[in-house]
């Protein structure tokens, strides 16, 4: 039910920015630099996993026995192939988002599955825990969640990951569509994605980054299922 609900809002944001309306604006990609400017310790814990390298796999003779179960030439350079770069890059063919063009030192900070893969492009909602930070400091208040997703935050990470992990032919992904992942578990076990599994399998060479505790900036709905969980060992961020 908090999926749907998270859905529907989502929704909600992108037919406002259809039709122009002052409540949500256009989000667009901004890189890990932004990220990190106020999430230090989550953006040193994130360039230790899987994901800040997921770029590097698709350089020729990279994870060639990999490829050659896929049946992919291991020889090969997919550095530029879109339906790769969909799922190897930060916001690949959206606003802001990885271009082949870009200039090597804007790529290092989108050339890899990054904050917003999973949060969503940020130049809209990262300007309201700016907002909401300053105000629990300045006069004790917390901030209602729901402005995060007015402004385009996501908080539905199952889709995310299922979006690349599950986007294979044949999968129980409801939402899977061509191009599909040649990288499936009839090939190989260690591609039979399980969100709650994965998700929890936190820290370096892990896919996600560990975990750290919330603050109380926000309040309210939605919360992901996830956040007790992940909250148990969360470790203080500085």
């Amino acid at each position: 039910m908090a999926t749907k609900r998270i859905g529907i809002m989502t929704l909600m944001a992108v037919a406002a920015v259809a039709a122009g309306s002052s409540i949500v604006f256009a989000q667009e990609f901004e890189g890990v630099g932004v990220c990190r400017k106020c999430h230090l310790d989550q953006a040193d814990a994130w360039s230790k996993t899987a994901h800040a390298k997921a770029y590097e796999s698709l350089r020729p003779k990279v994870k060639a026995a990999e490829k050659v179960k896929a049946k992919l030439d291991p020889e090969r350079d997919y550095t530029k192939e879109p339906e790769c770069l969909a799922c190897h890059t930060t916001g690949y063919g959206r606003p802001g988002g990885y271009k082949l063009d870009m200039t090597a030192s804007d790529a290092r900070l989108f050339a890899n599955v990054g904050c917003e893969s999973c949060h969503g492009a940020g130049s809209q909602f990262r300007k309201e825990h700016g907002s909401a930070d300053d105000l629990l400091k300045s006069k004790g208040e917390t901030t209602s969640r729901e402005v995060l997703v007015k402004a385009g935050q996501n908080f539905d990470y199952e889709a995310a990951c299922a979006s690349c992990h599950l986007n294979y032919h044949g999968s129980p992904f409801k939402d899977a569509k061509a191009p599909f992942t040649p990288f499936t578990p009839e090939i190989d076990a260690k591609y039979a994605f399980n969100y709650l599994r994965d998700v929890l399998r936190s820290g370096p060479g892990a896919g996600v980054h560990e975990h750290f505790k919330f603050k109380g900036v926000f309040k309210g709905e939605p919360v992901p299922a996830i956040r007790e969980e992940t909250q148990k060992d969360a470790k203080e961020s500085e």
